[in-house]
């Protein structure tokens, strides 16, 4: 049976997927971002309201994988916490200038881990030689990769993606990147045993008075007034697509 992970930045997102018959949460913070670590507090409630397997990310800013001393110590913190919490799982990864898995970092990661399922996510979009990177990964133990085949859509990257699978079934290759159910097919159809989508859509805020020239945010343009939110409908959409393909 193929696997539906859904993408989710709060706990109102996560009950919702959960509700709406999502296999897994992958647990974030920032949607603009890409997704970062959440807060402990989120980590804490999605343990206590979440039934199904949620693995958070780890992950301290956007941007690039490659981390100073500072970040990677924070991080092996955040591996811990998750940890401690009972969590079964945690998304990460971490790159060398050169763009090859930072093999000694992750082999700290995976130690601090212990026994969690560790997913590393789309910095392997990132590197230089994905089939290395494949190797390098499944010498570590990671026990899935998110991908979208190295390019923008894993619709786009099917054909990479593809080619991974056929390398073996460990570590997992889970399709991510432009997700949605009218391609979920073309993606079990390949093989692919666990598909990723955020199935997010954007929400108007609820606040009545607002101020429109005025922005939080870096980009002065962004919008103060909507947020990132799964769509409940487009997950079990997709889920009952899912439950029709047996591998």
């Amino acid at each position: 049976m193929a696997l539906l992970e859904v993408c989710c930045y709060s706990m109102e997102c996560a009950r919702e997927a959960q509700e709406k018959g999502a296999d897994r949460i992958e647990l974030c913070a920032a949607p603009l971002e890409g997704g970062l670590t959440p807060s402990f507090g989120v980590l804490k409630t999605a343990r206590e309201q979440v039934s199904i397997p949620v693995h958070p990310i780890v992950r301290p800013r956007g941007g690039d994988f490659c981390y100073t001393d500072g970040e990677f110590a924070a991080m092996l913190e955040d591996v811990r916490t998750i940890r401690e919490l009972g969590f079964p799982g945690l998304v990460t990864g971490i790159l060398d200038a050169d763009g090859n898995v930072d093999m000694p970092r992750m082999r700290q990661v995976m130690e601090a881990a212990g026994p969690l399922a560790v997913t590393f996510h789309r910095a392997f979009d990132m590197c230089a030689n994905p089939l290395q990177a494949f190797e390098n990964l499944r010498e570590l133990g990671v026990a899935r990769v998110l991908t979208s085949g190295q390019q923008p859509t894993a619709e786009k990257g099917l054909s990479l993606i593809g080619e991974l699978i056929a390398l073996g079934d460990a570590p997992i290759i889970m399709a991510g990147a432009g997700v949605r159910a009218n391609n979920i097919p073309l993606f079990l159809e390949a093989g692919v045993k666990e598909v990723h989508s955020s199935a997010g859509q954007w929400v108007p805020s609820v606040m009545r008075y607002r101020n429109p020239g005025l922005s939080m945010s870096t980009d002065p343009t962004a919008d103060e007034y909507s947020r990132y939110a799964v769509n409940g409908e487009s997950v079990a959409e997709m889920k009952a697509i899912v439950d029709r393909y047996k591998h």
